[in-house]
Order: C-alpha cells, then structure tokens, then sequence
C-alpha cells in the first residue's frame, strides 16, 4: 500500500478537492444529459446504464447505480494495483465511488430535450470531468484502467480494443432500446474523445529539433526536466554558412512550453522546430504512475 505522508498535506488536500469536483461533475452529466437524452456512455458506466435501464423496461426493477458500478470498477481497479500504480488507483478508486453515489444522492433533471444539443454539451461535460481527474493524477476507471494498461506496460494501442467493445454496447443497446439512441451515443463518445484529445496532451508526443550553440546544457535541460534522451547532429547553416549543433529529442506534449522557456533561457538564440509526432518505437520513456 502507500503512505499519504509522502505527500505533503496540501497536495492530497488539492488532489482530493479536484477529483471531488469532477465525480460531481460525472455524476450530474448521467443525470441530467445522460438520463433525459436516453444515451448509452461507453466503458463501464456505459454497461451500468445499460444494466439499469434493462432492470426498469424489462422486469421493473430500480436498480442503483452504485450497486452495479462499484463492483465492475473493483474488477478492473486490481488490474490498476498490480500494473498502473497503487496511488493513481487509490485516487481512481475515490472517483469511482464518489462519482456512483453522487449519481445515486443528486436530483434528476433535464436541461434541455433537444438531443443534439444533450450529446454535444453532455460530452463537453464529461471531457471536462475526466480531464480534471487527470490532471490530478487518476482516472474515471473501468475501461481506463485496460487502456492504461495496455498502452504503457504491453505497447498496445488500446483504442482498437475499447472501440470495439462500445460498439457491441451500442449494438445490445439499439436492439433493446432503438438505434436512433445508440447511434447519438456514438457521436457522443466520439466527441468524447477529440474534447480530450485538444484538452489532454499527457499522452499525445512531439518531436524537437534544437539548433543551438551549446547542445550539451540543452541536454541537460531536456534530461532533467523530462527524462528523455536526446541525440546530437552536426550540420551547416547554409545563411552563415557556419557548422551548426541540432539537437534532437522526442518529449510528451505537455512538456514541449515548459522545454521551450527553458532552452531559451540558456540560450536566447537557439531556433526550435516543434512538431506533433504520431508514433514512437523503441525506448520512449513514460512517467510512472504513482
């Protein structure tokens, strides 16, 4: 297990404080958006609505969201202890029954009938939702626990693989309940998807190509503040027709402003191309989960 007093106070304090508000914000999107527009979200909240809405139309039963939520989550959380880190998944673990009891706890209400407008603003919701938890170091659970999984301990694109689970959930849930609502389902997970993709750069990379006059400081930088390698060329300037060092380096995406301040710092010079990169193989290094 972990100890909390390796933390400072404040920083658990401030954790604890954002992904509060992001299971409330969780927690009204499925009873506001997700309720009275009749969608299905993916991953495991989407098999719980699933589950209860099954329970009402078909045998009249109530069945709380919790009740179905907590338990599928608690599966998955084991895969997050053993592989991911045991604070992420603690703080995940948080989330996840926070999140199912405040869905449980809060009033149901509807802020518009207009279905466009419930799938777009619904997914805004819950990007925003998810996009605190992490930035705060956890996630929503179910299929993000799989996905963290594979992605950063067995190399594998996950998104093959969670795609193709929520569309067996959309396929079960139009049979059962029409496809007009699965496929609104879809674009709202899809939309889902490209809110966190803008809003969220942890797992997205970039390529630096540095032209400076003293590569070994800039290695030092981009090895103290990321842990990445770099690798140094020599070229000539065609303008000043001088030898130039280019160092080259790939760094997470969220660390490409604080890199550039840096560089700039020690050398005020130095001219840097940054640009998006899609795929990487070989030794990249990945921020550990706590």
């Amino acid at each position: 297990m972990f100890n909390l007093e390796e933390q400072s106070k404040g920083t658990v304090i401030l954790r604890l404080f954002l992904l509060t508000i992001a299971s409330l914000i969780m927690a009204m999107n499925i009873n506001t958006f997700i309720t009275y527009g009749d969608l299905f979200p993916g991953g495991f909240t989407g098999l719980t609505v699933l589950i209860q809405r099954i329970g009402a139309k078909y045998f009249s039963v109530t069945i709380p969201f919790s009740l179905v939520n907590v338990p599928l989550n608690l599966a998955a959380a084991v895969l997050g202890f053993k592989h991911i880190g045991k604070k992420f998944t603690a703080y995940s673990l948080y989330v996840i029954l926070l999140s199912s009891f405040f869905t449980d706890l809060l009033p149901k209400y509807a802020v518009t009938y207009d279905i466009l407008l419930i799938t777009l603003f619904g997914a805004v919701m819950q990007a925003i939702g998810m996009v605190i938890c992490l930035r705060a170091s956890a996630c929503s659970g179910g299929t993000d626990f799989i996905s963290l999984y594979l992605s950063e301990k067995k190399g594998i694109n996950a998104w093959n693989y969670i795609f193709a689970y929520n569309v067996c959930l959309y396929i079960v849930a139009g049979v059962l309940f029409g496809f007009d609502k699965a496929m609104y389902s879809m674009i709202y997970q899809f939309a889902i998807t490209q809110i966190l993709n803008i809003m969220n750069k942890r797992y997205q990379k970039h390529t630096m190509w540095i032209v400076t006059d003293k590569p070994d400081e800039v290695y030092l930088v981009i090895s103290d503040n990321t842990h990445h390698g770099a690798t140094l060329f020599k070229g000539r300037g065609f303008y000043q027709g001088r030898e130039q060092n280019v160092v080259y380096s790939v760094v997470n995406s969220d660390e490409v402003s604080k890199l550039t301040k840096c560089i700039l710092d020690i050398d005020p010079h130095a001219f840097i191309n940054s640009v998006k990169t899609d795929n990487v193989y070989g030794n990249f290094y990945n921020r550990p989960k706590e």
